[in-house]
C-alpha cells in the first residue's frame, strides 16, 4: 500500500492529547504543531483514523507543502502535484483557502490559482477539456502561512465532532470532541462511576459510554472518503470489522447525567437513546448541590454555566459556591474536574485545584480545573 501525510486537526490545547491517540493506534513519524498533528498512513489508516480519533476535529490528506510568493510559483507547484492519482475524472473538487502573513493574501486569487492549476493537471492526465464534476467529494484547501503553502483534501467530510447520535442538542452544546478530551484528561476508566451534574445534551456522559466500551467514535457515521474508489470499500470494511472487535460491549458501566432543567434531561435521555446506551445511563432532573452518590470513589466532570453574559454573574458565583461546599460535603473522595472561563472560580468555589489546564470551548477560553481525590484502597 502506498505511504500517505495525513494531518488530524487540533483545537488549541489538544494537540498532545490528539498525538497520543494517532501514536497509540500504531501510526509513524508522528510529529505535533500548533493545531495540528502530522504523521504517515495507508489507505486502511485514513479509514482507522476517521473511525477511531475522538478528540481530532478533521483527518486531512497532505497532497503538497511548497514556498510561493507570486501566483505564477503557485499555479506551477500546484500543477505539479500528483492530482491524477488521487481524483478521478468525474471528482466534484471545490476549493477553499486561508493566507496568514504571506505575499499572496489574496485568498479568492488563491483559490482560483489552485483550481485552474488541478483543471490544467486532470486535462493531461485524463485527455478531456471539460470536467462536470458529479462525482465523489474531495474538498481541497489552500492554506498559505508565511510564504508556505499546504495543499491538502479532507477525507472526514463533516467534522469527527458529528459522531452521529446527536440529532438535538441545547443552545450551547459542548463539542463531542472536547466533552471526550475532558474525560481523557482525567484518571476516569470504566471501573469507576462517573457523574456529569450538567448533562446538558448527554455529551459527556455519552462519550464516556463510548470511551468505556472502546466503542469508536465514528462508528455511526460517514465520511466523504468513503466513496474514493483508490481506498476501495474493502478497507472500510475492514476497518469496521476492526471497531466491531474491539467495542467491549459487555463493560458494566456507572454513568449518571443530571441537569436543572427537565427538558435537557429528556433530551439527554433521546441522544443516550441514539447511540445505543439506554439501558447504561442513567438521567435525573436535580440541581448541582443535591448530587450524591452510593459510591465512595469516582469521578465527576462537568461543565457549568459560565457567567458571560451581563447580570449573570453573580446568579453563577452563587451557584458556584453551594456546588464546592455541596461537593466537600458529599464527594470528598471524588476527583472532581471543572470546565468554566469564569476568572474567579477556584476563590468562589472555595478550594484551590490540584492542576488547571487552560482549553478553548469554541472560542471561549476557559480553564480545565481538577481537583484529585485520594486513592482508593487497593483490594488484597
Amino acid at each position: 500500500m502506498a505511504k500517505y501525510e495525513l494531518i488530524a486537526t487540533a483545537t488549541m490545547g489538544l494537540e498532545s492529547l490528539v498525538a497520543r491517540e494517532v501514536k497509540d493506534l500504531g501510526f509513524e513519524n508522528v510529529r505535533v504543531d500548533n493545531g495540528k498533528v502530522t504523521y504517515e498512513s495507508d489507505e486502511l489508516g485514513i479509514c482507522r483514523s476517521n473511525y477511531w480519533l475522538r478528540t481530532a476535529d478533521r483527518v486531512k490528506l497532505k497532497v503538497g507543502e511548497f514556498k510561493v510568493t507570486s501566483f505564477d510559483e503557485l499555479f506551477e507547484a500546484t500543477k505539479a502535484l500528483p492530482w491524477g492519482d488521487l481524483l478521478p475524472v468525474d471528482a466534484e473538487f471545490p476549493v477553499s483557502g486561508r493566507s496568514v502573513k504571506s505575499t499572496l493574501y489574496s485568498v479568492p486569487d488563491c483559490q482560483a490559482i489552485v483550481k485552474k492549476a488541478i483543471v490544467e493537471s486532470l486535462k493531461e492526465k485524463y485527455n478531456v477539456s471539460w470536467f462536470d464534476e458529479d462525482g465523489p467529494l474531495f474538498k481541497i484547501e489552500v492554506a498559505i502561512h508565511k510564504d508556505t503553502a499546504v495543499l491538502t483534501i479532507d477525507t472526514s467530510g463533516t467534522g469527527l465532532h458529528r459522531r452521529g447520535y446527536r440529532y438535538l442538542h441545547s443552545a450551547a452544546p459542548l463539542k463531542e470532541t472536547m466533552a471526550a478530551a475532558m474525560i481523557m484528561l482525567t484518571n476516569w476508566n470504566a471501573d469507576k462511576p462517573f457523574i456529569d451534574p450538567f448533562c446538558g445534551s448527554g455529551t459527556l456522559p455519552i462519550e464516556a459510554a463510548m470511551i468505556g466500551q472502546n466503542i469508536a467514535p465514528g462508528f455511526n457515521r460517514e465520511f466523504a472518503s468513503e466513496d474514493w474508489e483508490w481506498i476501495g470499500q474493502k478497507r472500510w470494511e475492514e476497518a469496521m470489522v476492526e471497531t466491531e472487535d474491539l467495542a467491549k460491549y459487555d463493560q458494566p458501566l456507572h454513568i449518571f447525567g443530571s441537569d436543572l432543567d427537565p427538558k435537557m434531561v429528556d433530551l439527554s435521555k433521546n441522544n443516550a437513546l441514539e447511540a445505543g446506551f439506554a439501558d447504561l445511563i442513567q438521567f435525573k432532573q436535580m440541581q448541582v448541590t443535591d448530587v450524591s452518590s452510593k459510591f465512595e470513589y469516582g469521578t465527576l466532570i462537568g461543565n457549568p454555566p459560565y457567567g458571560e453574559r451581563l447580570g449573570e454573574r453573580e446568579e453563577v458565583e452563587d451557584m458556584y459556591r453551594k456546588m464546592g461546599k455541596a461537593f466537600r460535603e458529599r464527594l470528598d473522595t471524588w476527583s472532581v474536574y471543572i470546565l468554566t472561563s469564569h476568572p474567579r472560580f477556584q476563590e468562589v468555589y472555595g478550594k484551590r485545584a490540584t492542576k488547571n489546564r487552560k482549553l478553548y470551548n469554541g472560542d471561549i477560553k476557559t480553564h480545565y480545573y481538577q481537583f484529585f481525590g485520594p486513592r482508593p484502597p487497593k483490594n488484597d
